[in-house]
């Protein structure tokens, strides 16, 4: 992702080198993102074991998806309580930011890791995309607004 998007992680400026802990409260793991330029990491733990964090965001599943989709709104989520943000405000302000301005779609960024069979992965992955949203209820690709 950082090579396909290297904007997402210089538009963090100084927040860059700070530990985010993205807590999907109704799975039993959470994703410990480090997005430092030269060597961003994310990485899933056991949510007993993640250890030290500057920012968390915590909300559904749903609800994490639907905002790094574009199908839900940071803030309205906030505000009605389906995500919980604590530690550093500032940090996570440019996280959200960053992530909106990346417009990430999670299907193409986990088929462009199967390299030169990506695009077939993508093709597959995308024909299964609208049935697999509806049976879970999850918003699992970047949101068509048109």
């Amino acid at each position: 992702m950082g090579q396909r998007k290297p904007g997402l992680f210089a538009r963090l400026g100084g927040q860059g080198d700070k530990v985010f802990l993205v807590d999907p409260t109704d799975i039993p793991f959470v994703f410990k993102i480090i997005p430092r330029r030269d060597q961003p990491r994310i990485t899933a733990l056991r949510r007993d074991s993640s250890g030290a964090w500057d920012a968390r965001i915590a909300g559904t599943l749903a609800a994490l998806l639907g905002m790094i989709h574009g199908a839900a709104d940071g803030d309205a989520l906030f505000f009605s309580r389906d995500i919980v943000i604590e530690g550093d405000t500032e940090a996570v302000l440019a996280l959200r930011n960053a992530l909106d301005d990346a417009e990430l779609d999670l299907v193409a960024e986990m088929a462009a890791m199967f390299g030169v069979r990506g695009e077939g992965v993508e093709r597959i992955a995308r024909s299964l995309v609208p049935a697999a949203s509806r049976l879970t209820g999850l918003t699992l690709t970047r949101w068509d607004r048109s």
